[in-house]
């Protein structure tokens, strides 16, 4: 069942990770998706695994100037978008009184000045029956140690949905958060030091009742429900994709 047909995504953050396996899955489910990402070099290797169906804009969410690209070249090819993806996001472990003013400046502007352009920008080519989709995290709801900053942007994240669901009232644009826990990605895994991934992996995996961490492809899943029809009654709302680990 081709849940997307003939619709338009867009997807922050879509070269790796949630965001890859999640363009995977929209454009096996018929919609036609543009993926961003600041790296080219992994734009072209996402595109190739992904094939027909995908268009990949280079560009750092948290630059303006980027995005009007990106909606510039979504509005000539497509005009319009019917579900949008904000899902670009990082972060640094850094524990309280060693955080780096870098560090809060990048995580900040990525995840919560990019979160709000995307949305923003996107906003003229969305119409009636539009979905918004925000990629929250566990860590917004609970306390991380040495993971402070990542976390506060993504209650951040949580709130924009909430406020954003009232601004959106009348238009029929529907505006979700989708939390992931512990999963495994090239983001995850890059918070270990050199050689310690797996014991990184091992580590999430204990603190979680279902005994592992995820995989992209079912944070992927849930996000093709928040994109699809299927949830036509969900604004202001959040889905957790945790194996429980935030929830009990």
């Amino acid at each position: 069942m081709a849940r997307l047909r003939g619709k338009v995504a867009v997807i922050t953050g879509g070269s790796s990770g949630i965001g890859l396996a999640t363009a995977r899955r929209f454009v096996t489910e018929g919609a036609k998706v543009f993926i961003t990402g600041r790296r080219q070099e992994e734009l072209d290797r996402a595109v190739e695994a992904i094939g027909a169906g995908v268009t990949a804009i280079q560009g750092d969410v948290s630059r303006p100037g980027d995005l009007d690209r990106l909606f510039a070249a979504v509005r000539e090819t497509s005009g319009r978008v019917d579900v949008l993806f904000a899902n670009a996001g990082l972060g640094k472990i850094e524990p309280l009184g060693a955080i780096d003013e870098a560090t809060f400046d990048l995580t900040f502007g990525v995840n919560v000045k990019g979160t709000l352009f995307t949305v923003q920008k996107a906003l003229p080519l969305m119409q009636a029956g539009g979905s918004i989709i925000l990629t929250g995290s566990t860590t917004g709801s609970t306390g991380t140690a040495a993971f402070s900053v990542y976390s506060a942007t993504k209650a951040a994240v949580r709130n924009f949905a909430r406020s954003w669901a009232l601004d959106l009232k009348g238009t029929g644009i529907r505006v979700n958060v989708l939390s992931p826990g512990s999963t495994e990605t090239p983001g995850l895994k890059g918070l270990a030091a050199p050689g310690e991934e797996e014991a990184l992996l091992a580590d999430f995996a204990a603190q979680i009742p279902l005994g592992r961490v995820g995989r992209p492809e079912e944070t992927a899943a849930a996000a093709l429900f928040l994109a699809s029809d299927d949830s036509s009654f969900m604004t202001g709302g959040e889905v957790f994709v945790d194996g429980g680990s935030a929830q009990i």
